[in-house]
């Protein structure tokens, strides 16, 4: 399998850390990129120099002088075309994402989709970039509010979806008429090279092959370079919040934008009324999709007191099932962390847990044995908490949950808000009145609130982001193609007067 998909996707020892109009020979530091499946190396890549880049932001700037003029329908049409050939090697980008990053076939597969289906999206966009006409209060005068596109738009993702997220940015901010670079995770660059040179095929005959540009490089160099670039007017960020802090300082400093999707600590109420059967599924999917490395990961479960035991228990049982192993296995639920630094922070992090006065009810541990000889494996944790508990108030990227008994809604609700971030919240509840109160400007302060269904697996139509130290970013569907423009107001006088506004009399 592993073979098949590297030969297949045409990425295996490959030197292009830069790729832009043509791959670049890099001559940066080494990169192996290493699957956490069984630890064993997949490719080595020279990353990208600072050099390196200037050659991808050149073309990237000069791809944008030209497909500014093209029409956005146009523009549709080649995104059309890259949903296409995403549809040709589903199955092979499906698996890779399994291999580099651990992720589950049916969630691989997903992810893949998910492209695909941005890709629709942003065709459709492409005749719907609407602006406004604006009545005068001046005699044949006329305002029109207008759409421009940006630049160069800078995208930078990480490892837990190394592809959509991407997506998301791109096919968007390509229709809008913007040329862009992407810096990937240095833990996924396979990923990101196998839809680069996929997605090249389509702009080289299309006479853009300069619009998508790729940088591998480290933080420290290439990452500085593209945040601090004042030709890069957005800079689209995925990952911590430190992260966030950092590159909202430094785009803010030369007064560019920033779009920040970045932690969340997100959590499920389930009240005494609520389907526990259908909580109870949500709650192990969001708690263990992706081994808990989703930024909309289920990291707290607050249960009415009512039902707190019996859920638990439930709980239990289902966490008691779950396979863990392979990816690509179907039987698999649950893969391996990203690396072996995952599961060390993992488990300092249920040592602070005992340490705080947090009970942990079942898992945590790290898993051996031959099929699970990479060290990236562990059992999901299951922690009984106090809702002060210190340690919960901040996001690990882990399949940890922390359950807290709540005696009521506006409870539950004071203690889903106290936390600093602010992505994605659920309540499950057959009463009318809770939902609305949830869904109310007193209730959740997420970007996100769902009732009836968990925090993850958002669709593509409904702006996606958080509140908070989350950043306020919002990718993917509703106007968030708005984020890769600018407005410009125009006001045409087709008189033969100066009238001006406010009755203002000169001269």
């Amino acid at each position: 399998m592993k073979t098949n998909v590297l030969k297949t996707l045409k990425i295996q020892d490959i030197n292009a850390g830069a790729f832009a109009e043509t791959a670049l020979k890099s001559s940066g530091a080494l990169l192996e990129s290493v699957s956490p499946i069984d630890g064993e190396v997949l490719a080595k890549i020279q990353q990208a120099t600072l050099a390196d880049y200037k050659q991808v932001q050149q073309q990237a700037i000069t791809a944008f002088k030209r497909l500014r003029l093209f029409p956005a329908p146009k523009r549709g049409e080649i995104v059309r075309h890259m949903g296409l050939k995403l549809r040709e090697h589903k199955e092979a980008l499906g698996a890779l994402i399994s291999l580099e990053m651990g992720k589950i076939h049916a969630e691989g597969m997903g992810e893949v989709q998910e492209m695909i289906d941005m890709a629709d999206f942003a065709v459709g966009l492409s005749r719907q970039l609407h602006g406004l006409n604006i009545v005068s209060e001046r005699p044949a005068h006329r305002i029109i509010e207008q759409w421009q596109p940006l630049g160069v738009v800078g995208i930078i993702t990480a490892f837990n979806f190394p592809m959509a997220v991407w997506a998301w940015n791109a096919f968007l901010a390509f229709v809008c008429g913007n040329s862009m670079i992407w810096k990937p995770s240095q833990k996924t660059p396979l990923c990101a090279l196998a839809v680069q040179q996929l997605l090249h095929e389509v702009l080289e005959p299309a006479g853009f092959a300069g619009a998508m540009g790729l940088v591998i490089g480290k933080d420290d160099e290439v990452g500085e370079a593209m945040i601090a670039d004042t030709e890069l007017p957005l800079i689209s960020a995925t990952g911590s919040c430190r992260m966030g802090k950092r590159v909202g300082e430094v785009v803010a400093k030369r007064f560019g934008r920033s779009l920040l999707e970045l932690g969340g600590n997100n959590a499920v109420i389930v009240m005494d009324d609520a389907r526990l059967d259908l909580a109870l599924r949500a709650v192990v999917f969001g708690a263990l999709g992706t081994s808990g490395q989703r930024c909309t990961s289920t990291r707290r479960l607050l249960l009415h007191e009512a039902i707190a035991d019996n859920f638990i228990g439930k709980l239990l049982k289902s966490y008691e099932q779950v396979q863990i192993g392979d990816p690509l296995d179907n039987k698999t639920l649950m893969g391996p962390l990203i690396d072996r630094d995952a599961v060390a922070m993992m488990q300092q992090a249920l040592g602070q847990i005992k340490q705080q006065g947090g009970e942990i009810l079942y898992g945590g541990e790290v898993l051996s044995g031959p099929a699970y000889k990479s060290g990236c494996y562990v059992r999901p944790a299951l922690v009984k908490a106090r809702s002060d508990l210190p340690l919960m108030q901040q996001e690990t990227f882990a399949p940890i949950l922390y359950v807290t008994a709540v005696r009521d809604l506006e409870t539950a609700v004071v203690i889903q808000n106290s936390v600093s971030q602010g992505l994605s919240s659920s309540l499950f509840t057959e009463s009318l009145r809770d939902a609305e109160y949830f869904l109310s400007a007193g209730g959740s302060d997420c970007g996100i609130a769902n009732i009836n269904l968990g925090t993850s697996g958002a669709e593509i139509g409904g702006a996606f982001g958080g509140e908070k130290h989350t950043g306020g970013g919002r990718e993917s569907g509703s106007d968030a193609w708005k984020n890769y423009m600018r407005r410009q107001t125009q006001t045409i006088n087709a008189s033969l007067e100066l009238p001006l506004a406010q009755g203002i009399q000169f001269g």
